[in-house]
């Protein structure tokens, strides 16, 4: 028999510890976060929003209210068609710049601070659009009626 004497002690081995992990579990870690980084990238790239100016309600009333105007013809007289113009401009103005009090401005300064805003449409050039309201008889030819209309147009779009 063996006595107590000649008995090794016990030794308990250390318990497994959570930290540091196994090479293994570092190369699982590493693809899970690969996968993950790798799903959220395609889920961004297939679902493109949609860019909020193209749905902006400001900018399609407007542009319904443009294309809705009665634009003179055949020689007709342009003052009401030029002042129908300025107003939706300076409406647009308000609505979109209350702090600048644009509504107060006219002439030189008014056509200055809608290119101020989108110098694409250049509409410094067609002073007509501010005198030719007051003016008793203003007539414009159809490529100028065109033109502004467009430089308008141009202006909502890029702008508004």
């Amino acid at each position: 028999m063996i006595s107590p004497e000649q008995l090794q002690p016990i030794i308990f081995p250390p318990p497994i510890s959570w930290w540091p992990p196994a090479p293994g579990w570092w190369l699982l870690l590493i693809l899970v976060s690969l996968a993950v980084y790798g799903g959220l990238y395609l889920r961004r790239a297939t679902t493109q929003p949609e860019p909020a100016s193209k749905h902006d309600p400001l900018r399609d009333s407007a542009l319904q209210q443009l294309h809705a105007l009665h634009k003179p013809q055949g020689g007709e007289q342009a003052g009401p068609w030029l002042q129908q113009l300025n107003q939706l401009l300076k409406r647009i103005c308000a609505t979109r710049y209350p702090e600048y009090a644009s509504h107060t401005l006219s002439g030189r300064e008014w056509l200055a601070f809608l290119d101020s805003r989108c110098p694409a449409a250049g509409l410094t050039r067609w002073m007509i659009l501010v005198q030719g309201a007051y003016q008793p008889d203003c007539r414009l030819d159809d490529k100028s009626i065109a033109q502004l209309q467009q430089a308008i147009d141009t202006w909502i779009r890029k702008h508004v």
